[in-house]
């Protein structure tokens, strides 16, 4: 029984007087006189503690824009995309309703049974960002792969823009350092460095370094598995450009203060390459393929012995060295002949399985003309 009915039965059945039971139970005079009011208007239910709660609030949440916000939860999901509070309150933005604090529009979603709490998923601010002051400053590029209707196992290219670096993982199409074999630059190397851009290259088993990039490829396949399933390329083509649209234009991201990509990418300026070829080293060589079908190179203070084949045996030929790829030409019609990349782990540079690998150990004269850009 709570003290306030103590005091009005105190008063009512036991006759004491309101000053009596004031000094009995350590209230004033007039907050008994108060208890016996109500009791007397509403019944000794009404000497309860009352609610402090307004009758009236005018910050709650309408109907209207509470069935908005649950219609959002559905459409985005069906459609494959982000439904978060922070995505909601985006839409509700731009459709010009007043969109309530993401809090709210939380605990809407939670009260209708449209979150699952997850106790164990790691808060957002535990996570530490890596983000680049500059658009075009870093961008983070990976491969995934998604079926057509028949099968067909389809790899999908992305490129990120982190926001002059990149961030790649170690595959082969990005890098050779790491293949344990020729150490040449691949295709794709050779074009960074000439635009002077730094290329930085994922822990090996690692895929959380690349994490915005692995992260993207997620939102990707969520939107494609609400899609049709594409029967040709050109399908898949399409439902890509689709979704590239609606990434960067109509997707707020919470780590760019809830605007588009699109947006942020605008707004500021754009880091650029460099251009520098610092380290590059070119080299024109002139020489002669012995009579065993082989050319004899100085590179990286050791010589390298080149296969050629006996069919081009003493014949003038015309060697352009950039780094470690070699272009050779027949010095007198121009025709190529060989193009490789030397392979830094070996002397022997066969031009096929099976040739014979017994270089000649002198090197000839020849005229090898070396520039430094």
């Amino acid at each position: 029984m709570s003290k306030q009915k103590v005091i009005v039965l105190a008063v009512r059945d036991q006759g004491l007087t309101v000053t009596a039971a004031a000094r009995r139970y350590g209230v004033s005079r007039r907050w008994v006189h108060e208890l016996l009011r109500r009791e007397s208007a509403g019944g000794i239910a009404a000497v309860e503690p009352r609610s402090k709660r307004p009758l009236s609030n005018p910050r709650r949440t309408t109907e209207r824009v509470t069935a908005r916000i649950l219609t959002l939860r559905q459409e985005l999901q069906t459609a494959g995309l982000d439904a978060g509070p922070v995505t909601i309150a985006w839409h509700l933005e731009q459709e010009g309703v007043p969109a309530p604090s993401t809090s709210t529009i939380r605990r809407v979603l939670h009260t209708k049974g449209m979150i699952t709490p997850d106790p164990k998923k790691r808060p957002k601010a535990s996570l530490h960002r890596f983000e680049a002051h500059q658009p075009n400053e870093t961008w983070q590029s990976d491969f995934t792969h998604w079926s057509l209707a028949d099968g067909t196992d389809i790899e999908i290219l992305n490129f990120l823009d982190d926001h002059a670096s990149t961030l790649t993982d170690n595959g082969m199409v990005y890098t050779t350092r790491l293949a344990g074999g020729k150490g040449g630059r691949n295709a794709f190397e050779h074009q960074l460095h000439a635009l002077g851009i730094t290329q930085k290259n994922g822990a090996p088993n690692h895929p959380q370094t690349q994490g915005k990039i692995e992260r993207f490829h997620q939102t990707l396949k969520r939107w494609l598995t609400g899609q049709p399933r594409a029967h040709t390329l050109k399908d898949l083509n399409e439902q890509l450009e689709k979704f590239r649209h609606i990434y960067n234009h109509e997707r707020p991201h919470r780590a760019l203060d809830r605007r588009t990509p699109a947006a942020a990418y605008t707004a500021t300026p754009k880091a650029t390459p460099t251009g520098s070829k610092q380290g590059d080293h070119w080299r024109r060589r002139i020489d002669r393929v012995d009579q065993f079908g082989k050319l004899t190179l100085r590179h990286a203070g050791q010589l390298r012995h080149i296969g050629i084949g006996r069919a081009h045996a003493r014949k003038h030929v015309l060697m352009l060295i950039h780094n470690n790829d070699v272009t050779i030409s027949d010095a007198t019609t121009g025709e190529i002949i060989r193009e490789l990349t030397i392979d830094t782990t070996r002397n022997y540079q066969p031009r096929k399985t099976g040739q014979r690998k017994t270089p000649r150990s002198e090197d000839r004269g020849v005229t090898d003309d070396s520039t430094h850009p």
